[in-house]
């Protein structure tokens, strides 16, 4: 994939949420996102997409399947910082997460390393990528 096609692809001024498309966990995260986004500032690629795997590429992040990616203004970011951003962007009472910054990151991250590594036993999968919603269409990149 060319950058222009990406570029034609990520409409200016939002931020892509990369996720396991099979992942359960994954996919009531980004439908938890998209149902509280009331000003849309996410859009979406599963890792699995033609898409998701250029972006990891074209920000180093080739292994970085085992976590959700928050791309913003070409700034990447993994694991613990990823739910803590979302929810301070999404605003009201998800504010709340902001004060997870009190807890030290290699804590935040060592739960949510174990939560991925052992998300498909926990939370289970999917066959294939999850179909979005038609009124939520638009806000996937590789749908």
């Amino acid at each position: 994939m060319r950058n222009t096609d990406l570029n034609e692809l990520v409409p200016l001024n939002k931020q892509i949420i990369l996720f396991d498309g099979v992942c359960n966990l994954c996919d009531s995260f980004v439908q938890f996102v998209l149902r509280h986004d009331k000003e849309k500032q996410f859009v979406f690629a599963s890792l699995q997409s033609s898409i998701g795997q250029h972006l990891l590429r074209k920000h180093n992040l080739e292994n970085s399947l085992k976590t959700v990616v928050l791309i913003n203004d070409g700034v990447t970011y993994l694991y613990s910082d990823v739910a803590m951003r979302v929810g301070v962007t999404l605003g009201g009472w998800m504010k709340i997460t902001y004060l997870f910054y009190l807890v030290p990151k290699f804590f935040r991250d060592w739960i949510y390393n174990w939560i991925a590594a052992n998300r498909y036993r926990i939370f289970g999968q999917q066959d294939q990528c999850i179909i979005p919603d038609v009124e939520w269409r638009d806000r996937f990149l590789d749908a």
